[in-house]
């Protein structure tokens, strides 16, 4: 079942797209006409918003049966077919644009989840995904990054301490921010810029460190420098062509905003056939 902020987010789609009414379905398409439709990929892509699909016919009704021919996570080739849907003419239609934004948003966050997650395959690093998400998206973006292949860090501001620079500042130092943090029942990570705050961390018993901005190279002279005493996890500018070498580095995990902030929509098409007429 899709969390209520998603359920929320798809009423308010549908609100938006079809308005007082869809006055072009209205105008030309008899309202006991049936049909069928299949969605279709028009590209490589990893599927995902599966669930999205059927909660947005769920909202709307008038569709007998939906089938889903694969599964969020599965790899779609071009031109194969992954769900079916037969119900009113009129639904169909008027959910086709809903439908196709929200499958090929998120399943364009997925095929970029599979492209990072593939790189770091053979070492012990996970890719993360971050908080740059869609405003309104981020538990749907995040389950099509999880359908993708990687990890999901914080879902917010709610449910994990991430200790960052400005929070340094704030708090009067490090060591200050750790103390502070300490016992407050959620993992806590601590963001480093420097090597004497990366010291200090660890001499405060930090178990968690963000190192922020390294090069490849530096990432693997601060993790030499750790040697196991906390995990690592770095950030800033990792990008395909880059994710194998911060990985190699020795990362327990690379965090990637471009997974949900950059990833392109992918090419789904939605095709319908009428087949018939039926009584109200």
């Amino acid at each position: 079942m899709l969390h209520p902020d998603s359920q929320q987010l798809i009423q308010l789609a549908l609100a938006e797209d079809i308005g007082t009414g869809d006055v072009t379905t209205a105008a030309c398409v008899s309202e006991d006409t049936r049909a069928r439709g299949y969605f279709l990929a028009r590209q490589p892509l990893v599927l995902a918003g599966t669930d999205v699909l059927r909660a947005v016919y769920d909202a709307r009704g008038g569709v007998d049966h939906l089938e889903l021919l694969r599964e969020d996570g599965d790899y779609i080739e071009e031109g194969e077919r992954f769900a079916e849907v037969v119900g009113w003419a009129r639904t169909l239609l008027e959910c086709e644009r809903v439908a196709l934004n929200f499958l090929q948003r998120l399943s364009g966050v997925a095929t970029v989840a599979r492209q990072y997650a593939e790189l770091v395959e053979g070492t012990k690093c996970k890719v993360l995904d971050t908080r740059k998400t869609t405003p309104g998206m981020r538990r749907l973006e995040k389950d099509a990054a999880r359908a993708g292949g990687v990890v999901n860090h914080r879902i917010g501001l709610y449910d994990a301490v991430l200790i960052k620079n400005n929070h340094i500042a704030a708090a009067g130092g490090v060591r200050q921010a750790l103390e502070a943090a300490r016992g407050c029942g959620l993992p806590v990570e601590i963001e480093v810029r420097e090597l004497d705050e990366l010291h200090e961390a660890l001499a405060y018993g930090a178990t968690h460190l963000l190192l922020d901005n390294l090069s490849p190279q530096q990432a693997g002279e601060w993790i030499h420098i750790v040697n196991g005493r906390a995990k690592v996890e770095l950030s800033g500018g990792i990008t395909l062509d880059s994710a194998r070498d911060y990985a190699e580095a020795g990362a327990d995990f690379v965090s990637v905003g471009a997974i949900t902030h950059s990833a392109p929509a992918v090419d789904i098409s939605f095709r319908l056939e009428a087949f018939g007429q039926m009584k109200l």
